[in-house]
């Protein structure tokens, strides 16, 4: 690997491990009401430092992808052991996905014996690998429907074709949830019962098979899936805006920081210059969010570029070892997550989730609820990256 690859990839492994430890952070408080509002997704319109985890990691996906190109698809072998491999990933994330949430299922069904949890009517479709493996599907595949050949015949990424498809999405995208009615809502709206997306999902998926938290009161029935069907076509646009941030380092090594930082404030005021036409939200990954949003995660890539450049390149060990094995990291969190929420702790009917019980012993410690629920939330962390550690030092990286 020349010094320039081996910068790249390191500045790659960097930006998933802050995506995944941003992640862990999010997902693992001791206390879910004491959480800082800047570690809680926004409630729909707007926008907060949580709701740009997620593109991050799909921003370094698109990274990584276009960093295997340019390669030999010369020959139709070539091209069927390629997409062969790709199918194989998407699978497997989208199995993975759906495990984890059978068990998250299980897990609500113990601890509020909520009728019909635990059973497969009741899973989840949508997720986080779902839409992961959808984006990297599609985002492959425009790759590949679109690549030409250089110099030495070797399939090489068409920038310009790649830039034409995410302005197509994105308006696209805007033209479907702005022009096309709704049955008994209309054309336009954008709360969660009645925009597009949310119709689709629920057409679709149907209402016991998404997220259950969209629905205002506990056990009712789902309106909406943040990870649904229509709105991954935007999230796709924030992969193959990574894809254009690797080939721009491709190109030009010794300018792709200050460019792609530049790029990325472009796309982030962009995003806000937007929020007026089509409102910034997550939930539904608007347009204008798919642009702010990578504009933030290209910009902290270059942020994470330079760190690496200087003397402090220590201090983002962890995050280069969390994001050597992002998904392997991301698997944990989740099963502690899982864990954390059962009633385990305690005798009797005095049992207690490992969650509350650690908030209870940092409460003890930080008489401050908020930076008390933020430390278990650092502790989850970090025992997560100590224990994938041994394996990053071993050069030992799971891929799906």
């Amino acid at each position: 690997m020349t010094e320039t690859n081996s910068a790249r990839w390191t500045a790659l492994d960097a930006l998933r491990g802050a995506a995944v430890a941003g992640m862990i952070l999010v997902t693992s408080p001791g206390d879910w009401n004491a959480a800082y509002p800047q570690l809680r997704h926004a409630d729909w319109n707007g926008w907060t430092v949580t709701d740009m985890v997620f593109p991050i990691f799909l921003f370094s996906v698109g990274a990584a992808l276009a960093l295997s190109f340019p390669r030999p698809l010369a020959n139709r072998e070539a091209r069927s052991q390629l997409w062969w491999r790709i199918g194989r990933r998407a699978l497997a994330l989208i199995a993975l996905g759906l495990v984890l949430n059978w068990l998250a299922e299980l897990a609500i069904a113990v601890w509020v014996h909520d009728p019909g949890s635990g059973t497969l009517g009741h899973v989840r479709i949508p997720g986080i690998l779902q839409r992961i493996a959808l984006c990297y599907l599609l985002g492959a595949g425009l790759i590949l429907a679109t690549a030409r050949k250089d110099s030495a015949g070797r399939a090489e990424i068409d920038a310009r074709a790649i830039g034409v498809a995410i302005v197509v999405i994105l308006l696209g995208y805007w033209a479907l949830m702005t022009l096309v009615p709704v049955p008994g809502y209309g054309a336009g709206y954008l709360d969660p019962a009645g925009n597009l997306a949310a119709y689709i999902d629920r057409a679709i998926f149907t209402p016991p098979h998404m997220w259950r938290f969209s629905t205002p009161v506990w056990g009712g029935v789902a309106i909406y899936d943040p990870e649904g069907l229509l709105s991954t076509l935007p999230a796709t646009a924030n992969l193959l805006f990574g894809v254009l941030a690797a080939r721009e380092w491709q190109r030009s090594p010794d300018r792709a920081v200050s460019r792609i930082a530049l790029a990325g404030l472009a796309l982030f005021v962009a995003g806000l210059l937007l929020d007026p036409l089509f409102v910034i939200n997550k939930r539904i990954w608007t347009s204008s969010f798919a642009l702010l949003s990578s504009g933030f995660a290209a910009m902290t890539l270059a942020g994470l570029a330079l760190v690496l450049r200087g003397p402090a390149t220590r201090l983002l060990a962890p995050l280069r070892v969390l994001g050597g094995n992002a998904i392997l990291a991301f698997v944990l969190s989740q099963l502690l997550g899982t864990i954390g929420g059962l009633p385990l702790i305690g005798a009797g009917g005095g049992r207690i989730p490992p969650q509350k019980w650690g908030n209870q012993v940092a409460l003890s410690v930080i008489s401050e609820p908020h930076l008390a629920s933020l430390a278990c939330a650092v502790v989850i962390l970090a025992v997560i990256t100590l224990a994938i550690w041994p394996l990053h030092r071993r050069a030992i990286h799971f891929r799906l």
